[in-house]
């Protein structure tokens, strides 16, 4: 029966271990703006989360989710923190070397300091995921019937944008029971929050389309990233135990030498390792969107070099096509 919902809809001093996975330790929820509320329209810098006093609640930052042991960060107790910075403020003590000068110049550089909490890997409730459109996913997720639950940010959103984007879209998917609860602007911890409160019950899914970070870009590391990443694995292995998840690697932007570019690579890389071949299959298809010297193809990406238009669309659906088919069995 052919059916399509054409919804488009931190780092912390200690980390807990699990046989399957890491959390971080958070600190007590605050009202906060994340370091990035806005990709799929450009990374934003850190400041006022949009929306404020415009109707929209600020964001609180959310407790740390669970992270898979593939893509954790190590991170050092306050005690091997300690021992560590005073093992090498002793050794630069004791040198006698030639180099003593410049180990005494860079030692702050040589210290290790206190993690950061890694909001990418938290149930945070972004500006994104409050309002209509989430409750609206909620619903539809209540009601079932979805075969095929297709997740990200702009990227996977706006595969139905317009009448072009539309028309790619029944090609691949319309004869499949399929959700889009991809939002505009997103982040891993977006998805994050979305899952655990509603848009991850009420349904079972056979597969899973996921690809989030590139909003995460402009604030967090590429570990980071990874592990936000890594955390929307779990909770998705976590809500839809059987589903088959195609995880895409994060689609190159900007162009050829931009640092952003570079820490998407780094990321991917990093997130290539969830794939165990029985539930989560990893897919790099980012090079077919672009030419001999790494450039986007022409008419494919959006003068903004982040976003697919109907051919980088159709480029898409042709390359995961075979694999989904594969999956929905």
């Amino acid at each position: 029966m052919k059916a399509s919902f054409r919804v488009s809809a931190s780092l912390a001093l200690f980390v807990a271990s699990a046989p399957l996975a890491s959390a971080q330790t958070a600190p007590p929820a605050t009202t906060a703006p994340p370091a990035t509320q806005g990709a799929g329209r450009g990374a934003a810098p850190a400041g006022p989360p949009p929306g404020t006093g415009r109707g929209f609640a600020p964001v609180v930052i959310g407790p740390s989710a669970p992270v898979p042991p593939e893509v954790t960060i190590p991170r050092p107790t306050a005690e091997e923190l300690v021992q560590v910075n005073d093992a090498v403020r002793k050794f630069i003590a004791s040198d006698s070397s030639s180099t003593k000068p410049l180990l005494k110049k860079f030692e702050s550089l040589l210290l290790l300091q206190p993690a950061r909490l890694n909001v990418a890997a938290t149930f945070t409730q972004t500006i994104q995921r409050q309002g209509p459109r989430h409750e609206g996913f909620v619903e539809i997720a209540k009601q079932g019937n979805i075969d095929l639950l297709l997740h990200g940010d702009s990227i996977t959103d706006w595969w139905v944008q317009n009448d072009a984007n539309k028309a790619v879209f029944e090609k691949y998917f319309g004869a499949i029971r399929t959700a889009n609860f991809a939002i505009a602007g997103d982040t891993t911890q977006g998805v994050l929050w979305g899952l655990r409160n509603g848009e991850g019950q009420g349904f079972q899914p056979r597969a899973v389309m996921l690809m989030i970070g590139t909003n995460n870009s402009g604030a967090y590391s590429a570990p980071e990233i990874a592990e936000g990443v890594g955390a929307v694995i779990l909770e998705l292995r976590r809500n839809f135990p059987n589903a088959k998840i195609l995880l895409l690697a994060i689609f190159p932007r900007a162009v050829p030498g931009d640092p952003i570019r570079d820490k998407i690579a780094d990321a991917n890389r990093i997130i290539s390792r969830l794939d165990d071949q029985k539930s989560v299959f990893f897919l790099d298809i980012g090079a077919k969107f672009l030419d001999e010297k790494g450039y986007f193809l022409p008419e494919a990406f959006r003068p903004d070099n982040l976003h697919p238009q109907a051919k980088g669309y159709e480029i898409w659906g042709e390359a995961v096509r075979d694999k989904l088919a594969e999956l929905l069995k």
